[in-house]
């Protein structure tokens, strides 16, 4: 090709990435991960490459973890446009190339599966917080810490040694800072139950939170007086308690389940939704699932560590069983040459990761739905292949609803009551269902009999009597 040609193409490929919407600024950007991905091939034609060479090059690139996710996205789209729009590569238009880019999220520090590891003796230190660094930078954190740095410490260390979930945390620093400074940051130890009531139903009366929030409140301020001043308080607080309407879950039809899974085009998220709704799974059940947790002698998926810090099995689904193998040899493939590039390891809880030194590269501990590329822990500076992240599914749940023209709030959730739901339609007993759920009280699951009961619906209404 000569310096003509080269000029003209380059000219056509910019032309293109404007097609595309891509900002002016960053188009150069685009064009150096094409000439990146074309040195690398140097002898051979582009209209000759095929999709596996793509997969190739976007596995070794998500090697890198100084590559950013949004540089990820970037080359993503780039070669998009190069195969799609200037070679028209025939099995272009076919290939996954949102599922590589949506696949590549990486986890935050603060997510609920890396944010930290459980220090029970050790000291708390503010900058390992729950909250992020612009919350911590935001004055009132600073201010309260300053003013009580023992009480957070203790609350933190409470937690943790507990198990607490990092949004449990999260949400109960929230309450307990909150707490203090609606009293004008007096000591909390000074103030008794009547004080409680005050900001409780202040809450009610002026923030208008509901009754799930107002109890949260409650838990919040009850472990820090119960765990870190050991001080018993009185069970009966008298308050005004926000009324807690009584709200049935969103279940959807059979055919509704169908048209939702029509629309989801990325095989790995069709695979996980199907999951969701095949087995009742909570949404980060699901992502967190490992190699070793899917049983196909048995055919059922051990659920670890859910809800409750309980296991439970649960059965997979006949038409999943081939979708799964699939998606788990590839997980193979994909951490076999993990391994022979220096990388291979994945995160693992902090105790069990010094009970078994070398779990963390093995392939059972690997997960199901890894992401497209590693990171690096910014506590340990380890290089790791997490899951992929919960909101893309969540956006491709929400995105296929609305494609089906499905005129109900539906979520990741909804897949999970919709598959107790329709277990009880099916005559299965609520003990058996419970015990799929994880429930650890069937009043719980009671929930899901609304459906059965159907009030009002052998009904005749008088317009029916008065048309006929």
């Amino acid at each position: 090709m000569n310096d003509q040609n080269i000029a003209r193409f380059w000219e056509n490929y910019i032309n293109n990435t404007v097609t595309y919407n891509i900002n002016p600024k960053v188009t150069r950007w685009y064009v150096r991960h094409v000439e990146q991905y074309i040195k690398s091939y140097p002898n051979l034609k582009l209209a000759l490459h095929s999709p596996e060479q793509i997969e190739y090059y976007f596995r070794e690139k998500g090697r890198n973890p100084r590559l950013q996710d949004w540089q990820y996205k970037q080359l993503v789209d780039a070669l998009k446009i190069l195969f799609v729009e200037m070679v028209k590569a025939p099995w272009a238009d076919a290939f996954p190339w949102q599922e590589w880019s949506e696949l590549s999220s990486t986890l935050e520090n603060s997510h609920a599966t890396i944010s930290r590891d459980y220090h029970p003796v050790a000291r708390w230190n503010a900058e390992d917080s729950a909250f992020s660094q612009n919350e911590k930078e935001s004055g009132l954190f600073k201010q309260i810490y300053n003013i009580y740095p023992d009480h957070i410490d203790k609350f933190v260390t409470q937690i943790r040694i507990l198990q607490y979930s990092i949004r449990t945390e999260r949400a109960y620093l929230g309450w307990f800072i909150r707490f203090i400074c609606f009293h004008s940051m007096q000591d909390p130890s000074g103030l008794s139950e009547a004080d409680i009531a005050k900001f409780l139903e202040y809450l009610v009366v002026r923030r208008n939170v509901s009754g799930s929030t107002q109890a949260q409140a409650l838990n919040a301020i009850i472990f820090f007086y119960k765990k870190v001043l050991g001080k018993e308080l009185d069970e009966n607080i008298q308050f005004v308690r926000s009324s807690k309407p009584k709200r049935l879950p969103v279940v959807l039809t059979n055919t509704e389940v169908m048209q939702l899974f029509n629309g989801i085009e990325n095989a790995t998220y069709k695979l996980m939704a199907n999951l969701l709704y095949g087995c009742g799974m909570r949404l980060m059940e699901c992502v967190r699932l490992r190699v070793l947790d899917v049983d196909f002698g048995y055919q059922q998926i051990l659920v670890r560590n859910t809800k409750g810090k309980k296991d439970r099995v649960v059965p997979i689904p006949r038409c999943l069983v081939e979708a799964l193998q699939n998606q788990i040899d590839k997980v193979k493939h994909l951490h076999t040459e993990d391994i022979e590039e220096g990388f291979g390891a994945v995160y693992l809880p902090d105790a069990l990761a010094r009970k078994y030194p070398k779990a963390e590269t093995e392939l059972k501990w690997q997960y199901v739905f890894p992401s497209s590329k590693v990171s690096t822990d910014p506590r340990s500076g380890k290089v790791r292949r997490h899951h992929v992240h919960e909101n893309g599914l969540q956006k491709y749940i929400k995105k296929a609803s609305e494609q089906a023209g499905i005129n109900k709030k539906v979520n990741c959730h909804a897949l999970r009551h919709s598959f107790a739901t329709h277990l009880l339609e099916n005559g299965y007993d609520i003990r058996t269902v419970q015990e799929l759920l994880g429930h650890a009280d069937v009043s719980t699951t009671m929930i899901y009999t609304h459906v059965l009961n159907k009030p009002g619906v052998t009904v005749t209404s008088p317009l029916d009597v008065l048309s006929s």
